[in-house]
C-alpha cells in the first residue's frame, strides 16, 4: 500500500460565510465523496424543491456516520495528487479548542473564510485570534461569495488590506488571500475566468503548496531522561541513561548534551532489554545509553545531539493554555509543570489575552484564567528548562499543568521569553528595598564576634560523597563553635516539613527548599553569623540562585570530589577521598584566607 503524505488543515469562519460550502466543494472537486453521493444529494434537493447547496454534503456524510461509515462529524477527508488531507471543521466551541490546544487535533495550516459581501465580522477576528493562539503559521484567507459583489477586485483588495492589518497585530502573516465563489467553484480547483485580475494559486494548489511537518525520525534528536540505572552485580559498573526517543536518531560515538544542566558526553553504547547492543536509536524507541565520561544527571533532563539545532533554554516562555481546573489559574501561585519527563514548579506571571471558549469573547484585562478559558500568557518555572517552540518541534513544545495533584490545564509553548528580569530578581529587589536595617552595623557585629559573616555551602556531584558533605558541614560547624565563632549548620532536608510557602502545592520540592535555605542564609549572614549547609548535586542554576538570595552578603561554595557544575566555579575543590577532619581543616584555611575568621591556626 502506498505510504502517502498526510496533512491536517483547520478551517474557520463566521457563520454563513460559506465555510461548509468550501468543504463540500473541496470534497466534490477532488472526487473524495462516496460513489453516487453528489448525485444523490442533488436528486434529493430536486425532489424536495430545494436549491442544491454543497454544504448539504456535510449533513449527508454526518447522517452516514450512524450507519458505520468512518467519517467524523468534525473532520472530513479528501485527497489531491500530492497528499491526503484531513480538514478539521472548527466551530469554535469548547471541545474543539480544548483538543486543538492540548494536541488531540493538531493542524499544520489554517483556512480563514470571509464573506466578500458582508466583509470582516467580529467572529472573523475572533477566529483569527484562535488561529494565532494555536501557533499555526501557515494561514490563507479565502474571500468567498465573490459572485455576490460581481468579482470586484476593489472589494477583494479592501478586505485583504484591512484583514492583513488586523492579522499582523496578532502575529499572523497570511501566506495568501484567494478570491473564490465556493458555490460556483471559482478558484477552488481551477482558475476562474471571472478573476483575471487575480494571478495567485487556486485553493487546491495553495493547499499542495503548504509545507508539511517532517516525520519524527527526520527531526532533531530529543530524548527526555526517564531514569538513570546503576548496575553493581558481577563487576558490572554501567550507568545507563534510559528513556524513550521522541524524535530524530542518535548513534554510538555521537556527542550529546543534557539540558538544562548543559553537561556533555559521548555515547559509548546503545542498550535495550534482552537485546544485543544497537548502533543507532530512532524515534519511538525505548532505549538506554552508556556514556564514555561519567556525568551525574537527573531524571527530567532533555538529551540532545550537540551537532543539531538545540532547544530553547529559559525559565520564562509564552504559551497558550486551555484551563480545565475546578478553580481559576491565578497569578503568582505555584503549580506543577510537566513537560517530557521534567516536573518543576511553575507560576503564571502575565496574562496577555483570554478567549472564553464558550462565547468566543476576547478579554485582555482579566487577572485570572477561568475554567474552559483559552489564555495566551507568560509562565515562569523555578529554574530554566529545555523546550522547543511548537512551530519548531511539536513533541517538546507541549505541556500540562497540575494543581493539587489533578491535571488542570494543557497547552503549547509559542516561544521563549527573556528571563533576565524574572520573579526572583524582582523579589530580591523588593525584599532589599523593604529590608529594615538593624541599629547594629555589620562592622560592630564583626568586632564583637571576632569574625565576618558568610554563607558556606558544601556540595558534591558524586553519590559516594553524599554523606561525606553532611559530615564535613556538621564538623565544620562544631569546630568553629568550639573556637567561639557564631556558626550554625542547617541541612536542606530539615526544611521538608517547615517554612512552607503560602499557596504552594510543592512546599517539599527541591526548588522550594533551595529558596528557603537562601532566604534563611540572608537572615543569618545579616545577623553576622557563619551559616553552613550541605546540598547534594547543587547545579549551576541553584548555586546562582543561592548567591542571589543571599545578597548583599556573599557565599562560599566548596565542592568535594566529582563536581556537579558545568560553568559555576566553586571557591574550593577538595579530593573526595580525603578524611573528614582534613577536609574541615581545608575549609577553615579557606575562611582564613578570605579573612572571614581572623585568628585560625592549625
Amino acid at each position: 500500500m502506498e505510504n502517502r503524505e498526510q496533512m491536517n488543515i483547520v478551517i474557520v469562519g463566521h457563520v454563513d460565510h460559506g465555510k461548509s460550502t468550501v468543504i463540500g466543494r473541496l470534497l466534490a472537486d477532488t472526487d473524495s465523496l462516496p460513489e453516487g453521493k453528489l448525485e444523490a444529494v442533488k436528486e434529493y434537493c430536486k425532489k424536495n424543491s430545494r436549491p442544491f447547496e454543497y454544504a448539504f454534503l456535510l449533513d449527508a456524510l454526518k447522517d452516514e456516520q450512524a450507519q458505520g461509515i468512518t467519517i467524523d462529524t468534525a473532520r472530513c477527508f479528501f485527497k489531491t495528487g500530492k497528499r491526503d488531507y484531513i480538514i478539521i471543521d472548527a466551530p469554535g466551541h469548547i471541545e474543539f479548542l480544548k483538543n486543538m490546544v492540548t494536541g488531540a487535533s493538531r493542524a499544520e495550516a489554517a483556512l480563514l473564510v470571509i464573506d466578500a459581501k458582508e466583509g470582516i465580522r467580529e467572529n472573523s477576528k475572533r477566529h483569527g485570534h484562535i488561529v494565532s493562539m494555536l501557533g499555526i503559521k501557515q494561514v490563507v484567507v479565502l474571500v468567498n461569495k465573490m459572485d455576490l459583489v460581481d468579482f470586484d477586485s476593489d472589494v477583494f483588495n479592501s478586505i485583504k488590506s484591512e484583514f492583513t492589518e488586523f492579522l499582523t497585530k496578532i502575529n499572523i502573516k497570511p501566506l495568501n488571500f484567494i478570491p473564490i465563489s465556493a458555490f460556483n467553484g471559482d478558484n477552488i480547483a481551477a482558475a476562474s475566468e471571472n478573476t483575471l485580475w487575480y494571478e495567485g494559486p487556486t485553493v487546491l494548489a495553495q493547499l499542495d503548496g503548504f509545507a508539511n511537518k517532517k516525520e519524527n525520525r527526520e527531526l532533531p534528536f530529543r530524548m527526555p531522561v526517564q531514569d538513570i540505572y546503576k548496575f553493581t552485580e558481577e563487576n558490572d559498573d554501567r550507568r545507563i541513561v534510559a528513556g524513550t526517543v521522541l524524535s530524530g536518531n542518535v548513534k554510538a560515538g555521537d556527542e550529546v548534551v543534557f539540558l538544562p544542566s548543559q553537561k556533555k558526553s559521548i555515547i559509548s553504547s546503545i542498550e535495550s532489554f534482552n537485546t544485543a547492543p544497537a548502533e543507532t536509536a530512532y524515534a519511538d524507541q525505548a532505549v538506554g545509553f552508556t556514556l564514555k565520561t561519567q556525568i551525574y544527571i537527573k531524571p527530567g533532563e532533555l538529551m540532545v545531539r550537540t551537532n543539531e539545532p538545540l532547544p530553547v533554554l529559559s525559565s520564562r516562555f509564552r504559551v497558550n493554555i486551555f484551563w480545565v481546573g475546578h478553580v481559576p489559574l491565578i497569578k503568582n501561585r505555584n503549580y506543577k509543570l510537566k513537560i517530557g519527563t521534567m516536573r518543576i514548579s511553575v507560576k503564571l506571571v502575565e496574562i496577555l489575552n483570554i478567549i472564553d471558549a464558550a462565547e468566543l469573547n476576547i478579554d485582555t484585562f482579566k487577572d485570572q484564567v477561568e475554567r474552559h478559558d483559552v489564555a495566551e500568557c507568560i509562565l515562569e518555572t523555578a529554574k530554566p528548562i529545555a523546550f522547543d517552540a511548537i512551530s519548531d518541534l511539536e513533541l517538546t513544545g507541549r505541556f500540562v499543568m497540575v494543581d493539587n495533584y489533578e491535571i488542570s490545564g494543557g497547552g503549547i509553548i509559542l516561544e521563549g521569553v527573556s528571563d533576565s528580569e524574572n520573579s526572583l530578581v524582582e523579589h530580591i529587589r523588593d525584599r532589599e528595598f523593604l529590608w529594615e536595617k538593624s541599629l547594629i552595623s555589620p562592622a560592630e557585629r564583626e568586632e564583637n564576634y571576632g569574625h565576618k559573616s558568610k554563607f558556606v555551602i558544601i556540595t558534591t556531584g558524586s553519590e559516594d560523597n553524599e554523606k561525606t558533605i553532611q559530615a564535613v558541614a556538621k564538623n565544620l560547624e562544631n569546630k568553629l563553635f568550639k573556637m567561639n565563632y557564631k556558626a550554625y549548620y542547617l541541612g536542606v532536608s530539615s526544611l521538608l516539613n517547615g517554612l512552607a510557602s503560602e499557596g504552594a502545592t510543592d512546599s517539599g520540592s527541591r526548588e522550594n527548599q533551595i529558596k528557603q535555605i537562601g532566604e534563611l542564609a540572608r537572615i543569618f549572614t545579616d545577623a553576622g553569623q557563619i551559616f553552613i549547609t550541605s546540598v547534594f548535586n547543587l547545579d549551576d542554576y541553584e548555586a546562582e540562585k543561592l548567591k542571589l538570595l543571599n545578597q548583599p552578603n556573599e557565599i562560599i561554595v566548596v565542592n568535594i570530589g566529582e563536581s556537579p557544575f558545568n560553568s559555576f566555579k566553586p571557591e574550593e575543590n577538595i579530593s573526595g577521598g580525603s578524611p573528614v577532619d582534613e577536609t574541615v581543616e581545608s575549609v577553615c584555611r579557606l575562611l582564613q584566607q578570605q579573612e572571614i575568621i581572623l585568628d585560625y591556626y592549625i
